[in-house]
């Protein structure tokens, strides 16, 4: 068990002095069987009225407008997680029963592929391979492990609205765009798979009480059985150093901060710093 201390500071700054903005902020970790929220806030500067409510995938959503003229605008998410690893993977189920109509109706919302899922014919032909030799959580595994080999992790190489096999195609994205690659790979062998946000303490030779820089982190939870959480950026299973904030089909359905300003951003800077507490 681990106990992890979370600062998500994002700071905007605008051309000009702007009168009104909508917004909308996940950055609140889950309460999960795993994960126990033990402190949760999010401070928001300016604001004139804020709300919160769970949304469809439910996650938590901090909504707030700012209807007063300001050049900057800064959102902080804190919190104080104890998460527990996950437990030991072990098969559980067959191609039969995931192909079977009861899950294929039951977890259709994690098996339809889009436009930001959807993988090259490349990577699902290598997906069918894997299928038609490996049971299902090793053939997910096989998958990931391939992404880990073929693709690198340059930050900046993508944005967010970058589809996943535009990333197959330069080789080289950030973690959602392995996270979405994985997806569509699973989903197009038949493995319901989703989309995992949320925080990664990045050294596990930190000490107690010691504040890193961290990461705002996506990963993949496929379903054989029971959900089942792997960081394919990583290529290793999830731990007790992943902290989980939203889950859903991709990164559109819970981007972290979302809003509509009257005016021109010319600036974004977002600090991430992780403390282990225990």
């Amino acid at each position: 068990m681990t106990t992890l201390r979370i600062e998500h500071r994002t700071r905007f700054s605008y051309e000009d002095s702007i009168v009104s903005s909508y917004n909308e902020a996940r950055l609140s970790p889950a309460w999960l069987p795993r994960q126990r929220v033990l402190e949760s806030k999010v401070d928001i500067s300016p604001v004139t009225w804020r709300s919160s409510y769970r949304d469809y995938w439910e996650a938590e959503v901090t909504v707030f407008e700012v209807l007063q003229p300001h050049d900057q605008l800064t959102v902080v998410g804190s919190s104080l997680v104890e998460i527990t690893s996950q437990p030991a993977r072990e098969e559980r189920t067959t191609w039969d029963t995931l192909h079977g109509p009861r899950f294929q109706d039951l977890l259709s919302e994690y098996l339809g592929l889009s436009d930001v899922t959807e993988p090259t014919a490349e990577l699902a032909d290598f997906a069918r391979e894997a299928a038609g030799r490996l049971e299902p959580d090793a053939a997910a595994r096989a998958i990931c492990d391939h992404l880990h080999d073929q693709i690198r992790y340059v930050p900046g190489a993508t944005t967010v609205h970058t589809p996943a096999r535009d990333a197959w195609g330069k080789r080289s994205g950030v973690c959602q765009d392995f996270a979405h690659l994985a997806i569509g790979a699973l989903r197009t062998i038949g493995i319901p798979a989703r989309y995992v946000s949320g925080y990664l303490h990045p050294r596990s030779d930190a000490g107690i009480g010691e504040t890193v820089s961290g990461e705002s982190h996506a990963w993949v939870e496929w379903w054989t059985g029971d959900w089942f959480g792997f960081d394919p950026t990583n290529d290793r299973e999830v731990g007790d150093h992943h902290v989980i904030v939203a889950r859903a089909r991709e990164y559109p359905d819970v981007p972290p901060l979302l809003g509509v300003v009257a005016g021109s951003t010319n600036g974004l800077d977002v600090k991430v710093r992780v403390t282990q507490v225990e």
